[in-house]
């Protein structure tokens, strides 16, 4: 998989939240609403995938499902988050 294009939202930081981003994957594919957290450490940054609250339970909207398309989509946002956030 590669991505094509990554555009990083920065928020007002809430609870270790900083940005949403978004990507296209393969010129085809959209992704957005991702979120974009400082680790607790203080050492970077990790995502995550959108959810949809059903009752009590978050159910995933959607996510990759094997390690190559996570660390692929995971790369690219955190090196264009480090850019844009960092400045």
């Amino acid at each position: 998989m590669k991505i094509t294009e990554v555009q990083i939202v920065p928020i007002k930081p809430n609870n270790g939240l900083v940005a949403f981003a978004s990507v296209v994957a393969d010129s085809g594919l959209y992704l957005g609403s991702i979120g974009v957290y400082t680790r607790i450490d203080g050492t970077g940054y990790r995502i995550t995938y959108p959810t949809k609250k059903i009752g009590n339970k978050n159910i995933n909207i959607y996510h990759p499902i094997n390690k190559e398309t996570s660390r692929a989509i995971e790369k690219a946002i955190i090196l264009e988050a480090e850019r844009i956030l960092e400045q």
